[in-house]
């Protein structure tokens, strides 16, 4: 004799088992992407500057430089060209170290996809070269982004002065993070697989965001 009824409960069973499962898998992927968004950014510091390859950490006006350099920039300046280069450290926190209800978790940043903002103007697009782990212990990790652009491309209708202005503003000797900004979109990869970040985030040098 065949029992339908008990074939129909088992099978509600196997499906009630399924969903559970499917909802604590659900669970966990909302977990770990709430954690993972937790992640925190900030601009450190700017090293290594050079306007067309001349160092100019130790300088902080115009007449600090040589003769020779005044002439080779005021050149470069009426060909329409300025080019820059610089390393700028990234600052990133996890703070899912175990306090607060949090479980101690790394996690590894696989891309940082985004747009250098100059007087929050839109320059450059740029990414890191390779994952970077960030260990869930609440500290600061560092994250350095090299990186170079034409400051003629982007700003070419502003006079010399204020040009070499910005560029010892931000690299010279009295340099400062307050004129750069990143609008970024962080990628992290999960047990599920890799997250992008749903919104942008944009990441200066007064505050972790």
């Amino acid at each position: 004799m065949r029992h339908p009824i008990r074939r129909s409960v088992a099978v509600l069973g196997l499906a009630a088992l399924l969903a559970c499962g499917s909802c604590s898998a659900l669970t966990d992927m909302a977990s770990v992407i709430a954690n993972l968004q937790r992640l925190k950014f900030k601009i450190g510091s700017v090293r290594d500057f050079r306007l067309l390859g001349l160092d100019i950490s130790n300088k902080s006006k115009l007449s600090d430089f040589s003769a020779t350099d005044i002439l080779k920039v005021a050149q470069a300046y009426n060909t329409k060209k300025l080019p820059v280069e610089f390393v700028m450290d990234v600052l990133a926190i996890n703070p899912n170290d175990g306090t607060q209800g949090t479980r101690k978790t790394a996690s590894t940043l696989t891309g940082l996809e985004c747009r250098l903002l100059i007087d929050d103007d839109p320059t450059i697009t740029g990414n890191i070269d390779s994952p970077v782990e960030i260990p869930g212990t609440g500290q600061e990790s560092v994250i350095p982004l090299r990186l170079s652009l034409d400051l003629m491309q982007f700003f070419g209708g502003r006079r010399y002065e204020d040009l070499v202005g910005m560029a010892l503003a931000i690299g010279g000797r009295d340099r400062s993070g307050t004129r750069l900004a990143l609008d970024a979109q962080p990628t992290v990869s999960t047990p599920f697989g890799p997250i992008t970040y749903p919104g942008r985030v944009t990441i200066v040098s007064t505050e972790f965001r």
